[in-house]
């Protein structure tokens, strides 16, 4: 019987150190150390990632290892994300991953971080879930990238569609700042909007040609409207907590799905799959689902563990590159964009 091919993925683009264990393609372990010092700052301070990154990526390998009960010696390979993402926060993963697969002398994988987002949907667990067929249509979006890909096979993608400035995570945690909720802003703008009425307030949809997207004039907006409310009203956001939250995030959702649903026909793909950080919005994924279902489309949304940034989307994404060979040189460098 051939030894089993088992992988160490390790994430560490933005503000969350992860590692995760895959056994023959089926996820073994999935530990993520997230960075509560940004919330002072209302945003990611770079600096401060990195020095998080370097304090958290030794003991969450190791936590990875032991539930997974995988000695590092049985590794076959060590998966780590190239890019994109900050600098000195993809520095640390790189410098550990490389020192690692060094010294274990196994291949050393380079994953980009955003086909790691889209492979997301191949990962394999306890639960029996049906995985897309290729081609599919992938909406991804996070906080630093909106972009619609065409995904062709786990190694063959291409974007047909992105933001020309804004990501929409950005522009929920922005607007979520205006009203004055913590960072990270994205997840209480979705809690807010289920007790409001999204057409309370409209705001302007950007007209864009083709399959790109624009949020900096939503944002705008919706700053101007909060400001001229409480000019009127100090009230206002409290108040119009629930409304303010739901009208800003269907007007984001309101452009996403209007460009999924054009590149899906243009495109004549009927399979659609969204991953990212802003694919757990709860707005978000009633509303693909909604979508697919008019259009007589198969639809795939990973679970909430695997939207967010995490170590076993950047091992299933290894693991494509293990089988094709592609392995990465030990002098590999981080690419931030």
């Amino acid at each position: 019987m051939p030894s089993p091919t088992i992988l160490l993925g390790i994430e560490s683009s933005c503000d969350e150190t992860a590692a995760a264990v895959l056994v023959d393609g089926v996820v073994r372990s999935n530990v993520i150390a997230g960075q509560d010092v940004h919330r002072l700052w209302g945003g990611v301070v770079p600096e401060l990632a990195s020095r998080a990154h370097q304090e958290n990526i030794v003991p969450v390998v190791n936590e990875a290892l032991r539930i997974a009960g995988v000695d590092k010696r049985d590794l076959s390979a060590v998966a780590v994300t190239q890019g994109p993402g900050l600098i000195g926060a993809l520095l640390v993963g790189a410098c550990f991953a490389r020192s690692f697969a060094q010294a274990l002398r196994i291949p050393l994988l380079a994953v980009d971080h955003m086909q790691a987002h889209v492979l997301a949907h191949f990962i394999r667990d306890a639960d029996d879930r049906s995985v897309p067929e290729f081609p599919f249509l992938n909406l991804t979006v996070s906080g630093g990238h909106t972009l619609i890909v065409l995904v062709r096979g786990p190694l063959d993608m291409e974007v047909v569609g992105t933001t020309l400035d804004d990501a929409a995570g950005e522009a929920f945690d922005k607007g979520a700042k205006v009203l004055g909720l913590p960072y990270p802003g994205g997840p209480l703008i979705d809690q807010n909007a289920r007790d409001g009425d999204p057409t309370r307030y409209k705001l302007p949809a950007p007209r864009i040609e083709g399959l790109d997207m624009s949020f900096s004039g939503v944002k705008t907006a919706f700053y101007n409207l909060v400001r001229t409310g409480q000019a009127s009203d100090p009230a206002f956001v409290e108040r119009e907590l629930p409304h303010l939250c739901a009208s800003l995030q269907q007007c984001i959702i309101d452009i996403l799905l209007r460009k999924l649903q054009k590149a899906g026909r243009t495109l004549g793909v009927p399979r659609i799959a969204i991953s990212g950080g802003v694919s757990a919005n709860s707005g978000l994924r009633e509303q693909v689902q909604q979508l697919a279902k008019r259009e007589g489309w198969a639809v795939h949304i990973p679970p909430l563990a695997y939207c967010t940034d995490n170590g076993a989307m950047v091992a299933m994404a290894g693991q494509f590159l293990y089988q094709a060979k592609r392995f990465a040189d030990l002098d590999m460098v981080p690419h931030p964009r």
